[in-house]
């Protein structure tokens, strides 16, 4: 009988995240991933309690169908304690998280999957990706609206129809069931793997003759990193075989690798609404964005869809119109980005101390796009450890009011501690 005979797992926050709110675990008999998604309000969190709990639920099943209830029932109790979460602690409101989960009933593979972390198989050197992102692009591509090489540029791509969290509604979980082949490599990705790293490349990967699964982990760990890593990256990798090995050791990465805490978080800005998300940006892009829940509606489907038709058209006018007209909107566009950016203020580090910014924390080649406009006393040596690294990494809002009620907590904060 064909044996998961090695696993490895690893995470890594990547190198322009201030955190990592991806976590993954490897089990004697069940394996997942989870990226967390929602920000300052507990993308982190969200993965952390979905994994801790799903790890604790690793068991052997004697058949497929009770592998397919049992993964999915173990989703939605992870989906229970996570809004139970958000009813404790409202500040986290909006958070929730992707999960796969994977493991073999006999000579079949079982998988339970929800959101845009993936699921591949290698098999006889060829990688296939099982699971189906659970996006409104993707939703595009299957209606044959979109190529799936537009989805990897499409603004939108990051808008997610399926989570575990604070999403209002009951989860939706995808299941599949895969022979369990003597020689296959199985792989469990958050989209800071997928979305970075070319497919051939990790095919490449996984196709090497190595030691351990943990070194294949670390290999394509390493790709991501080579590509800049803009977000988190956690990869779980299973190779089956008919050969026993030395018993497997439970493991736990990422996010959920630490206490769960509950820390005092900065206020956010209000989850953006339906025609929020719809309308034009009115912000800088800042890559990647962090991942969203929009519920998945057909009225919103039909309405992104009128929004990709009319992008189209602007593209063809916009050719139409010459150089000329080109130059004037990127102008245009340049100018009311600009504009928006002064309107708005961000928290963070200036020479030691808690400062107050107008704009925000981007740069435009040499143009600078915010300015300080208040220092204060509080050191950041003097905050409690996570409020220490929010600043650091900054904190933003829409009015230089929630700018200043954010540093009044921080200066109690840092008071309680001298």
């Amino acid at each position: 009988m064909t044996k998961v005979v090695r696993a490895g797992a690893v995470s890594h926050v990547g190198r322009v995240r201030a955190n990592n709110q991806d976590s993954g675990f490897i089990g004697k008999h069940v394996y997942g991933v989870a990226d967390g998604m929602g920000g300052h309000a507990g993308g982190d969190v969200a993965s952390s309690i979905a994994v801790k709990y799903l790890a604790e639920q690793d068991r052997q099943f004697d058949t497929v169908e009770e592998a397919e209830r049992g993964l999915t029932d173990a989703l939605h109790e992870a989906n229970e304690l996570i809004t139970d979460a958000v009813d404790e602690h409202s500040e986290l409101r909006g958070m929730g998280t992707t999960a796969d989960l994977i493991t073999r009933v006999g000579d079949q593979m079982v998988i339970a999957h929800i959101g845009d972390s993936r699921v591949y198989r290698f098999h006889d050197g060829q990688l296939e990706q099982v699971t189906v992102d659970h996006t409104f692009v993707q939703r595009l591509v299957d209606a044959g609206r979109i190529t799936p090489e537009e989805a990897l540029v499409h603004p939108r791509r990051s808008v997610l129809m399926r989570v575990l969290g604070d999403v209002e509604t009951e989860p939706d979980v995808d299941t599949y069931v895969y022979p369990a082949l003597d020689g296959d490599r199985w792989l469990l990705c958050s989209d800071g793997l997928a979305s970075y790293v070319d497919e051939s490349k990790i095919a490449t990967v996984l196709g090497r003759s190595v030691e351990s699964s943990r070194e294949v982990a670390d290999d394509l760990v390493q790709l991501a990193l080579d590509n800049g890593a803009p977000d988190n990256v956690t990869v779980v990798v299973l190779e089956l075989g008919a050969r026993t090995l030395e018993p497997m050791r439970s493991r736990i990465v990422g996010a959920a690798a630490n206490p769960l805490r509950y820390a005092s978080r900065a206020p956010r800005r209000p989850k953006r609404l339906l025609p929020d998300v719809l309308q034009s940006s009115r912000r800088l892009a800042q890559l990647p964005e962090r991942e969203e829940y929009v519920p998945p509606s057909d009225e919103f489907l039909q309405q992104l869809v009128d929004e990709e038709r009319k992008r189209k058209q602007f593209r063809r006018l916009t050719w139409a119109g010459g150089a000329l007209v080109l130059l004037a909107v990127i102008a245009g566009a340049v100018l009311l980005a600009y504009n928006w950016t002064q309107g708005q203020y961000y928290v963070g580090e200036y020479e030691g101390h808690v400062a107050i910014f107008q704009g925000v924390h981007a740069s435009l080649g040499s143009i600078d796009l915010s300015s300080l406009v208040e220092q204060t006393d509080i050191r950041l040596e003097n905050l409690p450890a996570y409020q220490h690294m929010q600043v650091n990494s900054t904190i933003a809002f829409g009015s230089i009011e929630e700018a200043q009620a954010l540093v009044e907590r921080l200066e109690d904060a840092a008071d309680s501690r001298s």
